[in-house]
């Protein structure tokens, strides 16, 4: 029996997708695991994997419709079965069922708007797209230890260009609390990028405007010439020259007298959604607190020269993910899940850190699955990744679910504290500002020490003052000493 492909739910509030691109066409070999095609969801485009192996037979859904969560996107036939038959079998039960649709139809009424498809829509068989299982933390640590550095050159420049009006070059998350993005060495390319179109990665654009560096002005060592992290990175190391500083770009302007009506994007209409209903049904209460990090800055820069030669450089956030999570791991209260239907709250021994990340008209939480596991050479390899492929909107299902707890940050952009929104059902998210030279009293000495303030959002129907407290306690004195990290 053919296998069928059905559209999955690819985040909680998916209700709908639309096929965006098909990767393989009909009479294609499939294998499972591979990806079949891109999905738009509320949230992002993502790839949709194939479960089951074979021939893509029949193609059910052309790219560009949208289809229901469980909808039939095509078929594959499997081991001992005949394609052509297939395709013949699905194209005869289409007609079939046709004229029967069309005769179940009422007359289109005019002007009326499409009504969303309800969240209870039937799900259809689901073979090919079962929940995804949390893997063993071996298999977590092993698949986070790829090099984010080569920019991913099996996509596509011109299926990452094609996203451009989708993929912020705006960092918001951790991943830039000092100076925008964490250093990393590179080689230098030994092709120019040339004087045409300047071929450059989301991420070494991202950086290369929080700095004011041209990109013309840095050689690519990405496939084609293209700009990668590492180039840019290289470039401002080793001196290079930054344009005069400039006004950061903001939305068009409107003359006097003029207005602009923008309809919501499926995205900022889901974010509102959850935002709205968090702000309106979680009682949220607020602990803010400075934390030293003058030490991990010289553990960094330590610890970095011994990296070198694998080309690896720490970030202050790698330091604040760790902690992050070696205070979650001694305060589970905080590392938990809250049902208000069963009545009941879920703690969990591990920890799956969500990191805020901007994209055009919103942002997506890719998520950091097992960090409690990881040493700070694996954090900066996964962190990396995972923020490169969210901007590019190539993260999969279960990157982007299950977070235990969400970290954020506006450093990149001089914001000295804020406070986040909670991300239901986590009971908890810790907003990061700015890390800066501050006056503080040593010794009866004032002194410039590097500092920031955290402010933690929580939960008070599953976490009490005190218990934040201790959390915030604890990851200030990890962080303060951060030999602690290794007890």
């Amino acid at each position: 029996m053919p296998a069928q492909i059905t559209m999955p739910q690819l985040s909680d509030t998916m209700t709908e997708g639309t096929v965006v691109k098909w990767h393989k066409k009909e009479g294609d070999k499939v294998r499972a695991g591979e990806e079949l095609a891109d999905v738009e969801t509320d949230k992002a485009t993502m790839p949709m994997e194939a479960y089951e192996s074979g021939v893509l037979a029949h193609i059910a859904v052309p790219e560009g419709q949208k289809i229901p969560v469980g909808g039939v996107l095509g078929l594959i036939a499997t081991a001992g079965e005949n394609p052509a038959d297939v395709k013949k079998q699905a194209t005869a039960a289409a007609r079939t069922q046709q004229p029967a649709r069309a005769a179940a139809q009422p007359a289109p009424e005019p002007a009326r708007s499409r009504e969303p498809v309800a969240a209870g829509a039937p799900m259809a068989d689901r073979r090919l797209n079962p929940p995804v299982p949390i893997h063993p933390a071996a298999e977590r640590r092993a698949g986070h230890a790829r090099d984010a550095e080569t920019d991913h050159p099996q996509q596509e420049p011109e299926r990452v260009q094609a996203r451009k009006d989708q993929v912020s070059m705006g960092t918001h998350g951790h991943e830039a609390l000092i100076g925008g993005a964490p250093d990393r060495p590179g080689e230098k390319g030994s092709a120019g990028n040339g004087h045409g179109r300047v071929r450059i990665s989301p991420l070494a654009k991202r950086i290369a405007q929080d700095k004011g560096i041209d990109p013309s002005q840095v050689r690519g060592s990405g496939p084609g010439g293209r700009i990668v992290q590492r180039d840019v990175l290289t470039f401002i190391e080793h001196g290079g020259a930054q344009r005069p500083a400039q006004m950061p770009p903001s939305s068009p302007t409107l003359a006097g007298g003029e207005k602009k009506v923008i309809p919501m994007t499926k995205m900022r209409l889901a974010i509102a959604t959850a935002l709205q209903r968090s702000k309106q049904t979680v009682p949220h209460f607020y602990e803010t607190i400075d934390i030293d990090v003058e030490e991990i800055s010289r553990l960094r820069e330590r610890l970095n020269q011994k990296l070198e030669a694998e080309k690896i450089r720490l970030s202050i956030a790698d330091f604040l993910t760790k902690g992050v999570a070696f205070a979650l791991v001694r305060h589970p209260a905080l590392n938990s899940r809250f049902n208000s239907e069963k009545g009941e709250i879920t703690q969990y021994g591990d920890v799956n850190l969500g990191i805020a990340v901007a994209i055009p008209d919103g942002l997506i939480v890719p998520v950091l699955r097992g960090v409690n596991y990881m040493g700070l050479r694996e954090i900066r390899q996964a962190t990396a990744d995972l923020v490169e492929r969210a901007r590019a909107q190539r993260l999969r299902r279960e990157e982007q679910t299950e977070a235990t707890f969400t970290i954020t940050s506006l450093g990149t952009y001089g914001v000295r504290e804020f406070n986040a929104i909670i991300n239901p059902p986590e009971v908890g998210i810790l907003a990061i500002g700015a890390a800066e030279k501050r006056p503080v009293v040593r010794e009866n000495q004032i002194v410039p020490r590097t500092t920031l303030t955290a402010s933690l959002s929580a939960d008070h129907r599953a976490v009490d003052g005190a218990t934040a407290a201790e959390f915030l306690r604890t990851l200030k004195q990890v962080l303060e000493e951060p030999g602690m990290l290794l007890v």
